[in-house]
């Protein structure tokens, strides 16, 4: 199973409504629900595409499957906070 792309980032960024603010080597995808901020992940500006994303999984409390199908479209953003809320992050 291939790992997290930077394609693959910018997608589940936008699938979970990130809102993006820029940084110096990493743009910062910060997550709200509520009002609140239940979640952040930086996506590597570099110019490789194919530069390794894995740590998001964790970054976003949830398995690096269910990460890739954040990002591949049959996970939703209302089924990744109701992941959430089980594991008591929200």
């Amino acid at each position: 199973m291939a790992g997290i792309t930077k394609e693959l980032a910018e997608k589940i960024a936008r699938k979970l409504n990130a809102d993006i603010h820029k940084g110096k080597r990493h743009d910062i995808a910060k997550i709200f629900h509520g009002g609140k901020m239940v979640a952040s992940f930086g996506i590597r500006r570099g110019s490789r595409r194919d530069q390794g994303h894995n740590y998001i999984s964790g970054q976003i409390f949830v398995s690096q499957p269910q990460a890739k199908m954040l990002g591949e479209c049959p996970l939703s953003r209302d089924e990744w906070i109701q992941i959430l809320r089980e594991k008591g992050k929200i």
